[in-house]
């Protein structure tokens, strides 16, 4: 039986806006019904024969790789089909840290197809509008994918989201830094204690020690969420009520701000944030920086010389190893222009399992951008091509992964009330406990009223 998950009592402008607009209970207190239901693939489109695509991509100025994947693929799809698809690019600094997308769907502008992490996830869904992608799902396509992957993207059943890669986080370092401080690979910290006397080694008046991510975002959630997760914590209990005021949560917000308040991680990083390994640790301005396996390509186009090595992000006395699996998805607009051809686009782009779409997907992986791919069979071809036997990656393969779990979908009252106690914590000095038992007080507030699909 169907479950209608969507709050009664909220407005589709007030969810869309949520955290972005400041307002923590925006979400609770609508009183807009919401305009139509979601996921139906109806919505109320109609058939245009131009959608728009909004991501952070391509056409890209610089004309890189990643780029020339996503118009190749554009291209591709409008030479055999009617609907055309028109590419809308944005900086990854906006598009990730700014609110374009939040305002355009608030304001009934939204695009017709876009992207977005599990971390967003429930502010278009219970918007109503995201599309349900399975009836247009090849068969077999589901069972492509990797155990547990599209859970974070299906609410009772029915798909909202179809990812492109898996992208786990793990912490780089300069092979440089360490040979200058007198360290070698046996130093690599596997402790929140070493990692904090490895970093006070390696800091210098020119380097930090070790970088996280400063500015508040989702990003920034998305980094801090290992280090609740290895003491046995989660911001939304099973029983549906927050388990922020907690001590692995005190001790995770506490490591942070360590960090920076001892001078061994940076107030802010340089370029467009900690997840420009580039910027960041190939310029020499960190000599161990937490990112994703999206750095690997990075390196290995703009920083070809650079020496660097990878390893698990370190674990709490008596902690268990675990990462953040991210990743982002395409989605369609429910009340977009033409819903059902925007859905068509994206289970072609992503879902297809003849061999074009697997070696698309190979090449998206393991080619163009350094990921672990999202489908069993992409995986396969590129297990097959070699392309996990490079050292950095054969590390995220056989060692960060492993540990992996999904990035979870909050909403974004959950989202902002921990964003909140990180930045309090980090770069304001609150307490650790202070601020985890505010958020925790604001996340059972928003909980007690929520209607909207499961938090996972």
């Amino acid at each position: 039986m169907a479950h209608d998950y969507r709050p009664t009592d909220v407005s589709r402008r007030s969810l869309l806006r949520g955290a972005a607009g400041g307002l923590f209970g925006a979400a609770l207190l609508g009183s807009t019904p919401l305009l139509t239901a979601c996921g139906s693939g109806s919505g109320s489109g109609g058939n245009a024969k131009e959608l728009v695509f909004w991501n952070f991509y391509g056409p890209n100025p610089d004309g890189n790789a990643q780029s020339k994947w996503f118009t190749d693929l554009v291209d591709k799809w409008n030479a055999d089909n009617e609907v055309k698809i028109k590419l809308h690019y944005l900086p990854v600094s906006e598009y990730l840290g700014g609110t374009a997308l939040q305002t355009a769907f608030s304001s009934g502008a939204g695009p017709d197809i876009f992207i977005i992490s599990p971390g967003d996830f429930l502010r278009y869904y219970n918007g109503g509008v995201l599309t349900d992608l399975t009836p247009h799902l090849a068969s077999g396509a589901q069972a492509d994918f990797a155990d547990g992957v599209l859970d974070t993207r299906t609410v009772d059943g029915k798909v909202y989201g179809l990812p492109m890669e898996i992208e786990p986080l793990a912490m780089y370092y300069s092979v440089d830094a360490y040979e200058k401080a007198g360290l070698s690979e046996a130093d690599l910290p596997k402790t929140w204690d070493q990692l904090l006397d490895v970093g006070r080694k390696l800091t210098s008046d020119k380097r930090f020690g070790v970088l996280f991510e400063t500015a508040p975002g989702y990003y920034q959630n998305f980094t801090w969420y290992p280090f609740m997760w290895m003491g046995g914590a989660a911001a939304v209990g099973a029983d549906g009520k927050s388990g922020f005021d907690n001590d692995a949560v005190h001790k995770a917000l506490g490591l942070w701000q360590s960090a920076v308040k001892n001078g061994i991680s940076p107030k802010k990083p340089q370029g467009d944030g900690a997840g420009n390994a580039v910027a960041n640790l190939a310029s020499g301005f960190c000599a161990m920086q937490q990112t994703g396996i999206w750095s690997i390509s990075q390196l290995e186009t703009d920083a070809k010389d650079f020496k660097y090595g990878v390893f698990p992000l370190p674990t709490p006395t008596g902690g268990t190893y675990t990462t953040d699996m991210g990743g982002w998805a395409f989605c369609a607009n429910a009340k977009g222009a033409n819903p059902e051809a925007a859905a068509k686009f994206i289970t072609w782009a992503l879902g297809s399992t003849d061999a074009d779409g697997v070696e698309r997907m190979r090449q998206w992986n393991t080619v163009v951008k350094t990921n672990v791919p999202s489908r069993k069979s992409v995986k396969e071809a590129a297990t097959k091509a070699g392309a996990f036997e490079k050292p950095a990656l054969k590390t995220f393969m056989e060692q960060v992964a492993p540990g992996g779990r999904a990035e979870p979908r909050y909403t974004p009252e959950v989202y902002k009330a921990i964003s909140d106690a990180i930045q309090a914590t980090m770069l304001g000095g609150a307490v650790p406990a202070t601020a985890a038992a505010e958020a925790s007080a604001k996340i059972d507030a928003f909980l007690s009223g929520y209607k909207g699909a499961p938090i996972i």
